[in-house]
């Protein structure tokens, strides 16, 4: 069976980003998910999303880990392989899996080897104390995208998810890292689970565009893991996230009914 993608080429990384940035500007909301297979990322494609991450998160929904602390960097290989297959024609994002970014020559390492099998920029998680590594993979001239608020490979220190920014001391934090990975050059920073009162004013202070996760409505764009959209992972879902489908109670019915009529008499 032949495979074809809905273009002949992949798109330019700086051509998508630099959309990305103009969204921003226009004031137009950026649409992000995430995508782990070549047909969820044809199917995201086609529906004309914004940005396709192949986050780390596939460690939850599709590997059967507990968090992302799990994946490695073969896990991220192989799966943004696939998602490049489809080509889409929006901005390919690819999460720095834990671990891979300790040092800044193991970070454009790694960063190089998720380009070479398909990414067009890099998402890396925290602010300042990763700027040597963040620095250092874009001077090795590969775009990156930020990540504030809260950290989900550093669950195992935190010990559990909450929202971050609630008192006056954790905002300086925040606005601070924001700033200065807006200085470095990132494109665009996801903030998760942040105060839903404290993002405006992140927002309003960068010139690049915020993409909120469980972090209100004031970011320029907003992600979601598909999954929880579409209610293909039943056992969990986050309060964030009201799912739109019930893709997994269809499967469990549409199967159930297949067996009932395989074993009529």
């Amino acid at each position: 069976m032949e495979l074809k993608s809905n273009k002949e080429e992949p798109g330019d990384a700086r051509a998508a980003v630099e959309k990305i940035l103009d969204m921003k500007k226009r004031g137009e909301k950026i649409s992000a998910l995430t995508a782990y297979d070549y047909p969820m990322a044809r199917l995201l494609d086609e529906a004309g999303v914004d940005i396709l991450l192949v986050g780390d998160s596939v460690g939850n929904v599709v590997l059967g880990f507990p968090d992302t602390t799990h994946v490695t960097m073969e896990h991220m290989l192989h799966h943004v392989a696939a998602v490049a297959r489809a080509h889409p024609r929006g901005l390919l994002i690819a999460d720095m899996p834990y671990r891979s970014y300790e040092e800044p020559e193991e970070a454009v390492r790694n960063a190089r080897r998720l380009v070479e099998a398909g990414a067009q920029c890099l998402k890396i998680e925290g602010g300042r104390a990763v700027l040597p590594q963040v620095e250092a993979v874009l001077a090795a001239g590969i775009p990156v995208c930020g990540h504030l608020g809260m950290l989900p490979q550093q669950i195992l220190l935190e010990g559990g998810y909450r929202i971050k920014g609630k008192a006056e001391a954790e905002q300086k934090v925040l606005l601070e890292d924001a700033l200065a990975l807006e200085k470095a050059g990132v494109m665009a920073i996801v903030l998760e689970l942040v105060q839903k009162d404290f993002t405006p004013q992140i927002t309003a202070a960068l010139k690049i565009p915020t993409i909120g996760i469980g972090s209100g409505a004031a970011c320029d764009g907003q992600v979601l893991v598909t999954h929880d959209l579409t209610g293909a992972f039943p056992w969990f879902t986050p309060r964030h996230v009201t799912p739109a489908l019930q893709t997994g109670e269809d499967i469990r019915r549409t199967v159930r009914e297949w067996i009932g009529s395989l074993k009529q008499p």
